[in-house]
């Protein structure tokens, strides 16, 4: 969003050098520039302030995608302040702006790495306080991100440097994350009482699943155990009544449903009269027919079309649905949680299908027409096999000659450049246009990139470090990248507010500020240097 920096900053001018006048010399000491510099660097006070922000934001671009699917908005799981705030200074320096992009807050990532008690398993063992600490953690590290561009643009505009308008029009880095609040802890009071903390810390969207709170499993994973939609209703309120006591009046809540690979439930509601909700979710339930003679002592019976019928019941007195009833099932659940109160959806599939996925969304649409997915580009599906499965079958039915190509062995490296793979990943790099467009996906999403990111880049460096290359395995792989692509941080110092902390004890205490950026820091070895690469060509004699 634009033109803020400069509005803040003229107001907050005004505002200390009034204040200046009414406390008189003993204020002497205050610079109303610096002041509103500092006011201008750090926009947003509280997480509410971010929560209402970043949900009106979201609400803007649900209408804007309604009206275009090409309109559809993405996130990248972070598990860590810092992998937030580079991942936003990275979109911001390669796509120009940060419309459209967001951040995803993974319970699994929560889970895996940020719990006390060690890393857990998707199954909400960790500690609830852990997510909205993450979000506070996430905000504030993001607001740094803008304290810091805006000083560096502050020092080039005392350096004479025509900027004004860079500062007038300054993009925030903060946007909307979508937190993922798994079952919701507990009961619904528990659930309100998590979302509030997570709105405070300025979560716009919260995401629930409709799995039991005590027994939630990944949605990736097999043993998942759904509720009754009072259930999930209960909790969809719950987190509704915590957005308004809270003033975020645009709060988006996203209903997940994890019906298409469940096939468990823990209770059976208690329908009031035929067809009704209740009823509905108990036709799901596989029940074999009886005589009342052959009913065991301590049974649960049904009465289903006239006749007497038992529940099929687990050891453990879990209840089973009937085979094939799961995408009836997520086709009830969507419905119903945007009738009671949800703004988005969320499917959990077996692969990333668009086909499948559109069969789900228009069965939906069928009864609200703008209905419309969050979607997981999930880790989990194997995106090359599923693809080239994908890719087979089609070549196949179009008559082509696949005898070239082993079936059950279609990963194998030796057909990265087949046409079969080529097609493949054709689907692949089209797959968040193509879902946008034909399967109703609002918002695409990678749950746990940095997770696999980090092992993949551990795994690299330590390689070549600990192998014959040593320190080059880390100048050649990570700094000189970071140096040729302009990666913020090769400048660490800075990126950890050094600069800014300079220029704030220079605010405070003057001339006599002891501060850490003179000759001898060392990061003045990364100042990017005037020499042109036309320069470095005639100094080597390379002719162009």
């Amino acid at each position: 969003m634009k033109n803020l920096a400069q509005s803040n900053y003229s107001s907050a001018l005004q505002t200390v050098r009034n204040l200046k006048e009414k406390y008189g010399n003993t204020w002497d000491a205050i610079n109303p520039e610096n002041a509103a510099r500092m006011v201008a660097q750090n926009r947003f006070k509280t997480g509410l302030d971010i929560a209402k922000y970043n949900a009106a934001i979201m609400r803007a671009d649900m209408a804007a995608y309604d009206a275009d699917s090409s309109n559809y908005t993405q996130s990248l799981g972070c598990w860590h302040g810092f992998v937030a705030q580079q991942n936003m200074i990275a979109v911001k320096k390669h796509h120009k702006t940060t419309s459209k992009r967001y951040l995803y807050l993974s319970g699994w990532m929560v889970a895996a790495l940020r719990s006390e008690f060690g890393p857990l398993p998707d199954q909400s063992m960790h500690e609830k306080t852990a997510v909205p600490s993450l979000i506070e953690e996430i905000y504030d590290f993001l607001r740094q991100a803008d304290a810091i561009e805006l000083n560096d643009l502050f020092r080039r505009l005392e350096q004479g440097e025509d900027v004004q308008d860079l500062i007038d029009n300054f993009e925030t880095h903060i946007v909307p994350i979508i937190a993922d609040i798994d079952a919701g802890f507990g009961n619904e009071e528990a659930t309100y009482l998590l979302a509030k903390k997570m709105i405070q810390a300025g979560a716009c969207a919260i995401q629930i699943e409709n799995q039991v709170s005590d027994a939630k499993q990944c949605g990736h994973q097999d043993g998942k155990v759904t509720v009754p939609h009072e259930d999930f209703i209960a909790k969809l309120n719950a987190v509704r009544y915590a957005f308004l006591e809270l003033g975020v009046e645009d709060g988006v809540i996203v209903a997940r449903t994890d019906s298409e690979g469940a096939g468990l439930t823990q209770k059976l509601p208690v329908s009031q009269e035929p067809g009704d909700l209740a009823s509905k979710y108990l036709a799901f339930v596989e029940a074999e027919e009886i005589g009342i003679n052959d009913a065991r002592e301590d049974d649960v019976l049904l009465k289903r079309d006239g006749k007497l019928v038992r529940p099929v019941r687990l050891p453990n007195g879990l209840y089973k649905f009937k085979d094939g009833s799961n995408i009836d099932r997520v086709v009830l659940d969507c419905v119903t949680s945007l009738q009671n109160g949800a703004d988005l959806l969320w499917i959990e599939t077996p692969t990333p299908d668009v086909k499948q996925i559109a069969h789900m969304v228009n069965r939906i649409r069928e009864v609200i027409p703008n209905a419309k997915l969050v979607y997981n580009n999930s880790p989990s599906f194997n995106w090359t096999l599923n693809f080239r499965n994908q890719a087979y079958h089609e070549m196949l039915a179009e008559g082509e000659n696949m005898t070239a190509y082993d079936r059950n062995n279609l990963m194998d490296a030796e057909y990265d450049n087949s046409e079969l793979s080529f097609r493949a990943d054709r689907k692949i790099k089209s797959f968040q246009n193509d879902g946008a467009r034909d399967a109703g996906i609002f918002h695409h999403l990678i749950t746990l990139p940095t997770y696999h990111t980090t092992a993949l880049h551990m795994s690299d460096l330590t390689e070549g470090y600990f192998g014959e290359d040593g320190m080059l395995a880390y100048v050649k792989e990570v700094q000189r990248q970071e140096i040729r692509k302009g990666v913020s941080c090769v400048k660490h110092q800075r990126m950890a507010g050094s600069d800014l902390g300079d220029d704030h004890k220079t605010f405070f205490a003057g001339e006599k500020a002891l501060k850490a950026g003179g000759t001898k820091n060392t990061s003045n070895q990364f100042e990017v240097k005037t020499t042109t690469k036309t320069k470095i060509k005639e100094k080597l004699g390379v002719v162009a």
